[in-house]
């Protein structure tokens, strides 16, 4: 029978692993390397990212709201998956079911979506990009995946 001490490396590994787990964390992109998903052209501009990521599986990444969009009408993720888009003005991932959509018509967007996020209001009031904008509603983008309480 094995003594506490040998048990205790075991109990700090088990607690490391089980803290490690959790909703899936947005992944690194990096802009020029990465192809869409959904258009397959390169991902060249951090901006108007999106990502779909699920624990597992390689992070899948999208130029343009748009194409995620057109990805989660065909294809829609599982329970365990967790959905990100970048805003505009700062370029940091943000959950997509929390994000303020707008569309810019005049704005050029990867694939010609001309819809882009930001983290809240706030951040959308500070980029001058949005000033000509109007408000997108999340079910437009994400579908019913945009209700809260449902996946991802």
């Amino acid at each position: 029978m094995a003594g506490p001490r040998a048990v205790a490396p075991l109990l700090v590994v088990l607690t490391l692993a089980a803290c490690a787990s959790g909703p899936p964390r947005p992944a690194a992109l990096e802009a020029g390397r990465e192809t869409c998903a959904s258009c397959r052209m390169v991902v060249s501009d951090a901006r108007f990212a999106a990502q779909l990521v699920a624990p597992g599986e390689e992070p899948l990444f999208f130029d343009d709201v748009g194409c995620l969009k057109t990805y989660l009408a065909s294809r829609p993720p599982g329970s365990d998956a967790a959905l990100f888009v970048a805003d505009h003005r700062t370029k940091d991932w943000i959950a997509a079911r929390q994000a303020v959509f707008t569309r810019v018509p005049t704005l050029d967007t990867p694939m010609g979506s001309h819809v882009f996020a930001h983290a809240d209001a706030v951040s959308r009031d500070r980029d001058p990009a949005a000033a000509a904008g109007s408000a997108v509603a999340a079910t437009e983008i994400l579908g019913p995946l945009a209700r809260s309480g449902e996946a991802p």
